[in-house]
């Protein structure tokens, strides 16, 4: 009974994983550029009671075996890069990638990071940032 609770617990997890990565998705709808992620599963090892082949008495063998699943576990929680829905923001700086690839921006310590939000604008020099300052490599 113990090992039936412990599997269904794996699966408890599993799914509170998946409600969380669905809770982050819903709270991003309206976040520009953002990317939804996806779960995914991995089942995890099964425990062999008997192994097909095996003997059962002399001269019979039994055809299948049997194997009980321990559980599942979160394997990964991947990205999704589908092109969004693109929309006029009237805004002249505001820019949009369609299809493949990200906007690289400068941070502060000179390293370089990607975005897909094209939400841009002038600073008090005239080159183009992001919201958080970070500048556009290269400008436009």
């Amino acid at each position: 009974m113990l090992k039936a609770l412990t599997t269904a617990a794996t699966g408890m997890i599993a799914q509170q994983n998946n409600l969380d990565v669905v809770a982050n998705n819903i709270a991003n709808v309206n976040t520009t550029g953002f990317k939804k992620s996806r779960v995914e599963f991995q089942d995890l090892l099964s425990t062999a009671i008997r192994t097909p082949g095996a003997m059962i008495t002399q001269g019979t063998y039994q055809p299948v075996g049997i194997e009980i699943g321990l559980g599942v576990k979160t394997a990964a929680t991947t990205k999704v890069f589908s092109t969004g829905v693109m929309q006029s923001t009237g805004n002249n700086y505001d820019m949009a990638i369609e299809g493949q690839g990200f906007f690289q921006i400068v941070r502060p310590d000179g390293t370089l990071a990607y975005t897909r939000d094209g939400s841009f604008k002038p600073d008090a020099v005239g080159q183009l940032c992001t919201t958080d300052g970070y500048l556009l490599q290269p400008q436009i």
